[in-house]
């Protein structure tokens, strides 16, 4: 199987993530795309809000009406501590054997992938689709093993590139704005995440 991975603190999910799954089904013919929600981020700072099954709860509602092909992968939230991407994918190599896996993200991160965990694992083990973000180039960084290509074959160690999603959203602004009112539309969040976070008074 052709399996995509999404990863991040989705604090909250917001239509950028989802715009970006559909990238992905779209441009790299995958059997399915799994939402993987980070217990701890080991490159961010904790910015506050809810804690990690609430946000984990909130990505479910998040997924509902989109592809059937998209689910939530829960595997770094049960591990707990820091989430690494290599103890994801070896974690998910060992068992899964035979998939084909492919990173999702954002082109802000690729300055920063030659410091990730063992990077040089994650590449002998998946490739990488990467679509265009404001003020971030597609730059090929400094990884042994890992090259641009048009498409991706399967293989591991390639880095492809996606379409912008066309759509400026971060979740600290968010979270901004989700503090700053508890009655105006934030724009950006799906109806369903929206309705659960003002009933539940997250954010506040």
């Amino acid at each position: 199987m052709r399996i995509g991975l999404l990863g991040g603190a989705f604090n909250p999910p917001h239509e950028g993530h989802l715009k970006l799954a559909r990238l992905a089904l779209e441009h790299l013919a995958l059997d399915e795309l799994r939402f993987i929600p980070t217990a701890i981020s080991p490159h961010k700072p904790d910015p506050g809000g809810p804690d990690v099954h609430v946000r984990l709860r909130l990505l479910s509602e998040a997924l509902k009406g989109l592809d059937g092909r998209c689910r939530v992968e829960s595997i770094e939230v049960e591990r707990g501590g820091a989430s690494y991407t290599v103890d994801t994918l070896e974690s998910l190599s060992g068992r899964e054997p035979g998939n084909a896996w492919i990173l999702i993200m954002g082109s802000d991160q690729l300055p920063g992938l030659p410091s990730w965990c063992r990077v040089e694992r994650i590449f002998e083990l998946a490739s990488a689709a990467v679509a265009l973000r404001p003020g971030a180039p597609f730059l090929v960084p400094h990884v042994p093993g890992i090259h641009s290509s048009p498409t991706w074959s399967g293989k591991p160690g390639e880095l492809v590139a996606l379409p912008a999603t066309g759509l400026d959203l971060a979740s600290t602004d968010l979270r901004e704005r989700l503090r700053a009112t508890a009655l105006e539309d934030p724009g950006g969040v799906p109806p369903q995440v929206l309705g659960t976070i003002r009933s539940e008074n997250l954010y506040r």
